[in-house]
């Protein structure tokens, strides 16, 4: 297989979108709600260089939204199309996160996720993030969690 990781342009917008949708759709009857990423504006935040995508013989088969903050690089949005999930993509993602904050001089990386999407959780634990706190924000019960690297 042909993987590739870059800095998405204007032109994958649509893609982007329509591949984070097929990714949280899942979610919105636990949630009750569209999930946050569903919400977001993929054409502004590429224009911002704030989103990576995974293609994969010329397809995007995954999405990832890293923002800067002071102190941290934060993982706003982790996306792997349904039909890709289940052979390490998100992995490799994270990791990739991880690889760009190093880059950039961080020392932790942080995220949130709803708490009903347990699986995400379970993969973050399992690589190495740590529940900091759980809070309520813009109406989704989220868990916030972090990782200090190496």
């Amino acid at each position: 297989m042909n993987d590739e990781l870059r800095l998405a342009a204007p032109e994958d917008a649509a893609e982007v979108a329509a591949l984070v949708d097929r990714a949280y759709t899942g979610y919105i009857e636990r949630i009750g709600r569209k999930p946050g990423p569903m919400l977001d504006d993929y054409a502004a935040l590429i224009a911002d260089g704030l989103v990576r995508v995974l293609r994969r013989d010329g397809r995007i088969c995954g999405v990832l939204v890293l923002i800067g903050r002071d102190d941290h690089l934060l993982l706003d949005n982790v996306a792997v199309a349904p039909e890709a999930q289940g052979h390490g993509l998100g992995r490799r993602l994270v990791e990739a996160a991880e690889d760009v904050a190093r880059d950039l001089g961080y020392a932790t990386v942080r995220l949130y996720t709803h708490e009903t999407m347990v699986e995400n959780i379970a993969l973050y634990e399992h690589l190495g993030f740590s529940i900091t706190h759980r809070a309520k924000d813009r109406g989704y019960d989220r868990i916030y969690m972090a990782k200090t690297l190496a």
